[in-house]
């Protein structure tokens, strides 16, 4: 079956930013194969739904969505799924949902105008659109070389492979932007791949921010961190580090099959706090991870206390088929794993707030993302605070303000 040139398409995004990336480039193929954007399911003619199968809960929400956009879609309209949960099930999405008409992995064509089965194109290189906001996610690599032991990516998004640099640089210039930030699954490990070739993060980072006025990084690995990586992003850029601790007891990281402790991740904070004491922390925890006892969770516990993140994610374990946790004993029984996230999201909300109210009174320049809405540099898009700015600061432009309030994560910011 072909769509007409002039058909209408309605693309869903769901996952991490580095889907979003993905959906841009989709949305660029389709307008050039002739298809028009609408946000109106009921007129579009083919329906995309990017979707993300990184835990349980992210594949049951991807089921979900389809059989909701199913129900809601016009009878002539085609279905066709994309993204994690198309490249981990292939086949057996079309055999589970008779709803869905086709199925596409990566760098499979989504529009039916086209039929592959060998992918035909690498999303990572596509053309991109001028960004909407003044920022956007730039993804700079795919897959990732590491094996830890919760993590089912490697299996679907395969092996690192960076891109060129120009390229990236190319992207840069079209988004059109003041904020730009890099997104991989290993971001420091950017110019290795499988071993080979040179880490070029630093480059990349230097020839960024001849280009925009802030480049920040999310999602590093901790022994990734270098002096020289630290340097250039207190120097460079924003002094934000998105820092992938994941635990911090020796026994569970061995058995994580990550590096590091609480030992090592205190002395790369600390470090990074004594080459910029304005520097700004998150990180991510998995709770409830096979053999996890009272006393790691005890270790975490003193950890955050003593370390006082801006920002901290807190992720039950999930089981996921086909990794090294999968088979492991000591599974951790649900309630208690409800109970422990309890007990750090109640211990972090705290210090977040108490961050947040240190900050008033202070001058602080904001990025003015939408009406009446920015971020300084402490904050990421979409996942941390926001600040509330005067209705008279102009979007997509930098202003500076004096913070008047806080609530929660989220600061209220005034002229005088």
């Amino acid at each position: 079956e072909v769509m007409e040139t002039d058909s209408k398409f309605h693309l869903v995004t769901l996952g991490c930013p580095k889907n979003e990336v993905d959906s841009e480039k989709l949305t660029g193929m389709l307008i050039s194969d002739g298809m028009e954007a609408t946000d109106d399911l009921t007129n579009a003619d083919l329906i995309v739904v990017n979707t993300c199968a990184f835990i349980e809960e992210a594949r049951e929400e991807s089921i979900e969505t389809i059989l909701n956009l199913d129900e809601l879609r016009n009878e002539e309209s085609k279905i066709v799924i994309t993204g994690c949960l198309a490249e981990r099930y292939g086949n057996e999405i079309q055999n589970l949902l008779p709803e869905v008409d086709h199925v596409a992995g990566f760098g499979v064509p989504v529009s039916l105008t086209r039929k592959a089965t060998a992918p035909e194109f690498d999303l990572l290189n596509l053309p991109r659109p001028a960004s909407d906001k003044p920022w956007a996610y730039l993804k700079i690599a795919e897959g990732c070389d590491r094996a830890c032991g919760f993590c089912s990516i490697p299996s679907f998004r395969g092996p690192q492979r960076s891109r060129d640099i120009n390229s990236i640089l190319e992207e840069v210039d079209s988004l059109q932007v003041k904020e730009v930030v890099l997104v991989a699954q290993d971001l420091a490990a950017y110019g290795r791949d499988q071993g080979v070739g040179e880490k070029s993060i630093i480059p990349l980072i230097e020839e960024i921010v001849q280009r925009v006025d802030w480049v920040r990084l999310l999602y590093l690995y901790p022994s990734e961190i270098n002096q020289q990586l630290i340097d250039a992003m207190c120097s460079l850029t924003v002094p934000y580090f998105d820092l992938s601790l994941q635990h911090v007891s020796p026994s569970l990281m061995r058995r994580m099959k990550r590096w590091g402790d609480a030992e090592r991740f205190r002395g790369l904070i600390s470090e990074i706090r004594r080459n910029s004491p304005s520097a700004v922390f998150r990180s991510n925890f998995i709770v409830g991870y096979p053999g996890e006892t009272e006393e790691d969770q005890d270790e975490l516990i003193s950890f955050i206390k003593e370390m006082q993140l801006d920002w901290c994610g807190f992720f039950s374990f999930s089981d996921e088929e086909g990794t090294y946790a999968s088979g492991l004993e000591g599974k951790i029984d649900r309630s208690l794993i409800v109970e422990r996230l309890k007990e750090l999201s109640y211990l972090q909300d705290g210090i977040t707030s108490s961050k947040r109210d240190a900050l008033i009174g202070e001058r602080i320049s904001v990025l003015v993302d939408s009406h009446g809405v920015g971020r300084t540099y402490r904050e990421a898009p979409e996942i941390d605070g926001v600040v509330s700015v005067p209705d008279s600061c102009k979007v997509g432009e930098f202003t500076d303000l004096i913070v008047k309030g806080s609530l929660g994560p989220d600061l209220e910011a005034d002229l005088t």
